[in-house]
């Protein structure tokens, strides 16, 4: 499992939020961890086709949205096309790259993001459909984003491999 720290109880605005989205950050990384790119690829239950990799390759792409595109102002193309008819920002659907492309290109959106909210500082602000939005608010999103998907990659990975916890 990869190793995670705990966020500090004494700190900032800005150093708290980081450090808790670090924390599930590092919690997806581990529920990964071990498994092999077949395993990755198993879905949860039927009718749901919700796997470790797509969630990798999602979170990916919530990455490059939200601190890229929205806060950092970015013009970069969408990792992943909107999937028709889900209203989900891409990257659920598995194509033939694996966990190692997958997780690469994860590993490069969660880097340019500590960029990008480093450099927008406690009181930046991105745009949003033509509105200001916090640096704080997109961080609190986002941290919401990946607990809820953290939460999903604990049910998938119990179904691999009976593994719990952590």
């Amino acid at each position: 499992m990869t190793d995670r720290a705990h966020p500090p109880m004494q700190a900032d605005a800005l150093t708290t939020l980081t450090a808790w989205l670090d924390f599930y950050r590092a919690t997806l990384a581990g529920k990964c961890d071990g498994l092999t790119d077949e395993q990755l690829r198993t879905a949860s239950v039927p009718p749901s086709s919700l796997t470790l990799l797509g969630l990798v390759q999602h979170l990916a792409a919530v990455e490059r949205n939200w601190f890229r595109q929205v806060l950092g102002g970015e013009d970069v193309p969408p990792l992943h096309p909107r999937e028709p008819g889900t209203g989900h920002d891409g990257g659920f659907e598995l194509g033939s790259a694996g966990i190692v492309e997958a997780r690469a290109a994860w590993e490069e959106e969660v880097g340019r993001a500590r960029e990008v909210v480093e450099a927008a500082g406690p009181d930046g602000t991105g745009s949003l459909g033509g509105n200001a939005v916090s640096v704080v608010w997109i961080l609190t999103h986002v941290i919401a984003e990946y607990a809820r998907h953290v939460g999903h990659a604990d049910l998938v990975r119990e179904r691999i491999d009976g593994s719990t916890g952590v």
